[in-house]
């Protein structure tokens, strides 16, 4: 029995708790964290979670030896020491995305998470899910011929008042504005499914949040060794919240939520459909297996079978670090208004937090501050199923 304990019982905790409850013959839950007890409590409550103790800190935990895994679930800024404290004390790690603040702080947990010979996984629930994953097998089979271009939606909305709370919409605690804290998601997918991008272009702005120093808008231009572009639009402004990622490649095209169209040229050189081989490639995506479980559960699920049986989980240390390149040089450009190229150097100004802090533009000043909000309920983004 795997024992674990929860560190933040803020919005997204549910998330990790319904996922460990799924799977209640090799898991428990038997703590949970807060600087706000009285939020760990009510979660106590509201999922029976009988045995689990109440703390206000994550230290007294690195003393029991009774916890074996620990899922992060604080701010940004908090993730780093708070895993880099529970690898040292030989638990394994779950923490939520962002990975960290910085580039610096990615590569200080991964460095823990080698010498302690622990699992480290960064949560990316959008690879646990089965159009993303079907999409990720479409693409590696080479239907779609060399990728000529990318384009990241990630389309969101938030209010106001949404960057009242106390940690959010600074570059100290936050870390970013939408491209860090919720194109997370649709950059991680990019960055599994291509290579890291040679080269990348980028305008930041905040359109909409005079309470916040973040952004609330940002598009990338990306570059690839191939000579192929990719372009990524993170926002919070987008009534909607279509949220997609759409691939051509040199036969065909292909996205998710699932799409798919392939041209064949006419002898003039404008094209006609071919659907012959769209009937190819749709048979392909329809013949691969459903993941049984999806979301937060499902990557519960790989990490829970990583530790059962002493392998790495699907996805790691390196895996975290690698989104967060992309999105650090996107902020490194729309701050510079220059491109910037990849990889980024541990001398880069933009490598640690300090130097994010110091480069980075501050829209707005924060003037509004609320512990929390009493409505809990959020919205984590698209299943990505298509809609009919």
């Amino acid at each position: 029995m795997i024992n674990v304990a929860i560190i933040g019982t803020g919005n997204i905790s549910p998330k990790h708790i319904q996922g460990y409850l799924a799977f209640p013959d090799r898991c428990k839950i038997v703590a949970l964290v807060d600087i706000y007890p009285e939020k760990a409590h009510n979660k106590k409550k509201q999922f029976h979670l009988d045995d689990a103790e109440v703390y206000d800190s994550h230290k007294p935990l690195l003393e029991r030896d009774d916890i074996h895994l620990v899922s992060i679930c604080t701010p940004p800024y908090t993730h780093a020491q708070i895993a880099i404290d529970f690898l040292n004390a030989q638990k394994d790690v779950i923490v939520e995305k962002p990975m960290a603040s910085s580039l610096e702080e990615c590569d200080l947990m991964i460095e823990a998470e080698k010498k302690s010979g622990r699992t480290l996984s960064v949560i990316a629930q959008n690879r646990f899910r089965t159009p993303v994953m079907k999409l990720k097998q479409t693409l590696d089979s080479g239907l779609i011929g060399e990728l000529v271009h990318a384009q990241v939606d990630s389309f969101w909305w938030r209010g106001h008042c949404y960057y009242d709370l106390w940690w959010r919409g600074t570059w100290e605690k936050e870390g970013g504005g939408c491209t860090l804290n919720h194109a997370v998601h649709h950059i991680d997918m990019l960055s599994w499914m291509t290579e890291l991008p040679n080269e990348i272009t980028a305008v930041i702005t905040n359109a909409a949040h005079d309470n916040a120093e973040v952004e609330d808008l940002s598009i990338a231009i990306i570059k690839y060794g191939n000579g192929a572009l990719g372009q990524i639009t993170s926002s919070v402004v987008h009534h909607g919240e279509e949220q997609q990622l759409i691939f051509q490649g040199r036969k065909a095209r292909i996205s998710v939520p699932w799409s798919l169209f392939a041209s064949v040229s006419k002898s003039n050189g404008f094209p006609e459909r071919d659907t012959e081989y769209e009937k190819k490639i749709q048979q392909y995506y329809d013949d691969l297996p459903e993941l049984k479980f999806e979301g937060h559960t499902g990557q519960i699920h790989d990490v829970i079978t990583a530790i059962e049986q002493k392998k790495a989980p699907m996805i790691q240390g390196e895996d975290g670090r690698r989104t967060l390149e992309v999105i650090t040089a996107i902020y490194k450009s729309g701050c510079t208004s220059l491109p910037v190229k990849l990889p980024l150097s541990k001398g880069d100004p933009f490598y640690t937090s300090e130097g994010i802090k110091k480069n980075a533009i501050y829209f707005y000043q924060k003037k509004t501050s609320t512990e929390n909000f009493e409505d809990e309920e959020i919205t984590v983004g698209s299943d990505y199923q298509k809609k009919e």
